[in-house]
């Protein structure tokens, strides 16, 4: 039976513009959401396993794989590794730490060092610091290139070693060798993974009464922490917020359910989002139930080439019911939800994608992305940044920024746009 259903983050290349980027923790998942570059294998499952698996992806797959006369029993290891290889790269096999990790980090909480790498020019590039992390603390930085792990030297290594690497350390004791604006040698950090508490979403004032908020991802505490961050600047205002930006640049998405109740917040009637799949209880449409939360005040909504998933799920319901202004760059192109699918043993599970979702206006995103009102492209703006921009000044002194950091053209337009409406 299905259990739970998320908008699984992106984890494949997008053509047209290949990267891989993600946060590295103990077992790869961002935010709770598992990045499939270590799943388990599923070459030694168990015969039982293998044909709950089958009657499972018979069931429940978005797509009709045509299984051999439904015959299960009949399929050897084999031609059930084919047959897995068909599936796409969201869905996977889920040992019993890939769940219990699952779980965790959709509940806010992993185990990591706090950076967000990007592959760029085949080097692991650091492009986000995430506050109160062993990262942060060390004194990491976005722009760092890692350029070894225990002394692995790894500056042309593919993300996904790097990131192995940093999972096979001993004791959760991690070695990072970086280099920074260049220099020849080498800033050495030792770190140690912990467990880090998450916050989805951060807030700023802005001029003239409104505000702004960044959701970093949306997890099952994003709907209360977004209603929290607009009360308090609304308290801070005494009245309510005259615009709204909304930054969802680099959120990889999340829970489907997540999304469309924040999508609820801001809209007094409409369809949000609809899915559809081979299973009957895939098929379902979200409406918004009255209630506005911001009473009618414009928004203005942030998206870039990292937006995905369930990010992509709240700009297109605000766009498509004309509710809000999209400023930025094409999205990611992540249009199907997963479902958690418990198996018989009670300690794994198959993630599977169940079904593919539809804007209002009826149209899939797969592969495609959500079009800004207005597009401006822009290097991504690491998010420990953002408020440096909004404020126009440095939050501690001895914080350095470059002129590209500085230089954030989307988020002005967003705040132009949001003084003209």
């Amino acid at each position: 039976m299905i259990n739970t259903h998320i908008c699984q983050q992106k984890t494949s290349v997008k053509k047209r513009a290949p990267c891989f980027c993600f946060i590295l923790f103990v077992l790869l998942v961002f935010f709770g959401f598992i990045n499939t570059a270590y799943a388990s294998s599923v070459k030694d499952l168990e015969s039982q396993k293998i044909n709950e698996i089958l009657f499972n992806i018979h069931t429940y797959y978005v797509d009709d794989l045509a299984l051999q006369n439904s015959e299960y029993i009949e399929y050897n290891s084999s031609q059930f590794e084919r047959l897995y290889s068909k599936l796409d790269a969201y869905s996977k096999y889920l040992d019993k730490n890939e769940l219990n990790a699952l779980f965790n980090n959709t509940n806010g909480r992993y185990t990591g060092l706090g950076i967000e790498v990007k592959s760029i020019e085949q080097r692991t590039t650091i492009v986000k610091v995430i506050n109160n992390s062993p990262a942060k603390q060390a004194g990491l930085r976005s722009g760092d290139i890692i350029t070894a792990v225990n002394q692995h030297y790894v500056e042309n290594s593919p993300i996904d070693l790097v990131a192995q690497y940093i999972k096979d350390s001993a004791n959760g004791k991690v070695q990072l060798s970086i280099t920074r604006n260049n220099t020849q040698t080498p800033l050495i950090f030792n770190l140690s993974r912990k467990q880090i508490k998450l916050t989805s979403v951060t807030k700023q004032l802005l001029d003239s009464g409104s505000g702004y908020i960044a959701i970093n991802n949306f997890s099952n505490h994003t709907l209360h922490e977004v209603a929290l961050q607009i009360a308090a600047m609304q308290n801070h205002y005494g009245h309510s917020l005259k615009g709204l930006i909304i930054d969802l640049r680099d959120n990889p998405g999340g829970t489907l359910k997540s999304a469309v109740a924040v999508a609820d917040l801001f809209l007094q009637d409409g369809l949000i989002v609809t899915t559809k799949g081979r299973f009957y209880d895939s098929n379902q449409s979200f409406y918004a139930k009255r209630g506005d939360i911001l009473k009618g005040a414009p928004i203005v909504v942030l998206i870039n080439e990292n937006s995905a998933s369930a990010a992509e799920i709240l700009a297109a319901a605000l766009k498509e019911n004309l509710r809000a202004k999209i400023v930025g760059s094409q999205s990611f192109g992540k249009g199907t939800v997963q479902s958690l699918i418990p198996l018989g043993d009670g300690d794994t599970a198959l993630k599977l994608t169940t079904a593919r979702y539809f804007t209002p206006l009826g149209e899939s995103i797969e592969g495609i992305g959500v079009t800004p009102n207005v597009a401006i492209n822009q290097t991504t703006l690491p998010q420990t940044n953002k408020a440096v921009i909004i404020k126009n000044e440095q939050l501690e002194q001895n914080t350095v920024f470059n002129a590209e950091e500085l230089a954030d053209i989307q988020l002005v337009k967003a705040k132009q746009l949001l003084s003209m409406q």
